[in-house]
């Protein structure tokens, strides 16, 4: 007579004592295409405004010019900005203590909108190029 295993019974659970790994485990061919298709796009990317900027000049260096189209530089600005920590912190602490942190990150939010909109005109008179200058 057979008996029916217990929930459970012969997987095993990962380390984090979460899902059994009853799947597929490695990397498959869609994965590894995936990867190199996202590598070569970067390339692609990267040599396309090597080629189209003009790098010999600080300016072109730097700025690309003053040709850029401002979505690529606001996401570099928002990619260097955020990172995974501030996800992970701001939903632990939200979780927390409720919406006072979004209305705090909210309210910075306007806070550089203003320091932009009165320092700005001042950075592109004076044609700084890197903050350092």
């Amino acid at each position: 007579m057979a008996t029916t295993p217990t929930p459970g019974e012969g997987m095993t659970p990962t380390a984090t004592g979460g899902t059994p790994s009853g799947g597929r485990q490695g990397v498959e061919a869609v994965d590894i295409v995936v990867i190199v298709l996202y590598f070569v796009l970067v390339m692609g990317v990267g040599i396309w405004s090597m080629i189209k900027a003009n790098r010999g000049t600080v300016t072109g260096y730097f700025l690309a010019g003053r040709s850029m189209w401002w979505g690529p530089v606001g996401l570099s600005l928002y990619g260097s900005n955020i990172g995974s920590t501030s996800f992970i912190g701001l939903a632990g602490t939200g979780a927390a203590s409720g919406i006072a942190v979004s209305a705090y990150e909210f309210s910075g939010l306007f806070c550089l909108l203003l320091l932009a909109w009165l320092y700005i005109p001042v950075y592109i008179s004076s044609a700084v190029t890197t903050m350092p200058q």
